[in-house]
């Protein structure tokens, strides 16, 4: 089974349930709308709340009925209290886990605030979003916001406003497309069309913010939806509440709703096992996820049943895959030595600028911790596998730019480039460095690996 491409993260369908659609947790104080900043990491926005007082960062998940905490270091902080034991049960096959219900918490997102909330926390370190995304994530929300506000997403911008419904004016540009949405079992569904091969198949999707692929279908939901016979690999899909969730990758040819279509799309097939949650709703066929949703800003209004869309400057970016094989993991720091600036001194180490000194220009450097960016899993079949890469290295350069000076979203960039791409790559390996240079893959293409000679 090939293992690539785990930005699907946390993939979750919660089967319990929540508040109906028109009870209130959330209220603005005063204000007709509250803007909030949001970090977009992998196709999944990421932004600031605060619960009873202490700053964190929670996903914005569409697919999510109530909040969830993990990756919890310090609960003292955090005054939670009121809890009781429960239980949690998503994608996966490993059955239900074990969670606490905490109830009579304070949010607040913005200016939005909500109190006397219930929230649930999972102790589990395996659901932890923190080290595939390279930035600290302590929790997920999502129908609690959605179901209070009218609410924009600037995926172009980064940002989310939250509109009192009575205050928001629906968008009426020609460049805008309402759409109508159905709000079932607590989350947004969205009608498009997929063309797999020459017929063009109707679809009803999840509108899924909180997963990092394009397109996942559900083979067999339809007669003619199911995988590609010439263009596929096996892949890793994601993680849920529930364990890991494995199925196939392919592309469609095309994927429309109202009068936008992308063409070559990537789609994901979960094998059938993980989807029992899913599946509650027998009409879904499928999800449709960041990879797509982020081309267009949106509105939602969850009350009205209906979207705004428009498209931004996303939208014509190709789709790729990760070809390079690699699937990298923050995993803690290492220390680097930076050279400084040279500076201008005098004969007593001073700093000069400028005038009829002598100076001497002298090299300082400086010790700093950075993020350690790991292998953590490597495509058996991949050209960075051949070339000599292995599980457990520590990428420390690609393509002449050192690592401590990217994020991991930006090392991970280097990954989903067109095949054939050439990558010139260092790694740390047991207190050596090694060098090495492979080409991006063809992941559909039934081939050996074209390498290139180490330096």
């Amino acid at each position: 089974m090939n293992l690539i491409n785990k930005y699907v993260l946390l993939i979750i369908f919660l089967s319990v349930g929540y508040q109906s659609i028109g009870q209130k947790s959330f209220n603005l104080p005063i204000e007709k709308s509250s803007r909030i900043r949001f970090q977009l990491i992998n196709n999944i926005i990421v932004m600031p709340i605060e619960l009873n007082g202490v700053k964190l960062s929670f996903v914005l998940d569409t697919g999510v009925s109530r909040p969830i905490l993990f990756n919890l270091v310090n609960m003292d902080s955090l005054q939670i209290k009121n809890t009781e034991r429960a239980y949690l049960r998503g994608l996966g096959s490993n059955g239900s886990i074990q969670a606490i219900k905490s109830k009579g918490n304070i949010i607040k997102i913005g200016e939005a605030i909500a109190v006397n909330k219930d929230v649930s926390m999972v102790f589990d370190p395996s659901i932890n979003f923190t080290p595939r995304l390279g930035v600290p994530v302590h929790g997920i929300i999502g129908f609690d916001i959605f179901k209070d506000f009218v609410v924009e997403i600037n995926y172009a911008s980064k940002y989310i406003r939250l509109y009192k419904p009575e205050f928001f004016k629906p968008k009426t540009s020609s460049k805008w497309n309402r759409l109508s949405i159905e709000v079932i079992n607590k989350k947004p569904y969205l009608k498009g069309k997929v063309r797999l091969s020459l017929e063009e198949i109707p679809v009803k999707l999840l509108m899924d913010t909180g997963s990092s692929d394009a397109l996942w279908l559900f083979e067999g939901s339809k007669k003619n939806i199911k995988v590609s016979q010439e263009m596929y690999f096996n892949d890793f899909l994601g993680k849920g509440l529930s364990g890991p969730v494995y199925g196939t990758r392919s592309k469609v040819k095309s994927f429309s709703v109202a009068s936008f279509t992308l063409d070559k799309v990537n789609v994901a097939f979960p094998d059938s096992i993980y989807l029992s949650i899913a599946r509650n709703f027998k009409q879904r066929n499928g999800s449709i996820s960041g990879y797509i949703l982020k081309r267009f800003n949106i509105f939602f209004d969850y009350n009205g049943e209906q979207i705004w869309v428009k498209k931004n400057s996303n939208f014509k970016a190709p789709f790729y895959y990760n070809n390079s094989g690699i699937t990298l993991e923050q995993r803690g720091y290492r220390v680097v030595k930076e050279l400084k600036k040279k500076v201008a001194t005098d004969g007593y180490g001073r700093k000069v600028e400028g005038g009829n000194i002598n100076i001497e220009l002298s090299d300082t450097y400086k010790y700093e911790l950075k993020p350690s960016f790991e292998v953590v899993e490597l495509r058996e079949s991949s050209n960075a596998k051949v070339a000599g890469v292995m599980i457990g290295d520590i990428i420390t350069s690609i393509n002449n730019k050192p690592t401590s000076e990217l994020t991991l979203q930006e090392v991970n960039k280097f990954f989903y480039n067109k095949k054939g791409a050439v990558l010139r790559t260092k790694f740390r390996r047991n207190k050596k460095d090694l060098s090495f240079r492979f080409k991006l893959d063809d992941v559909f293409k039934k081939k050996s690996p074209q390498t290139e000679s180490s330096n």
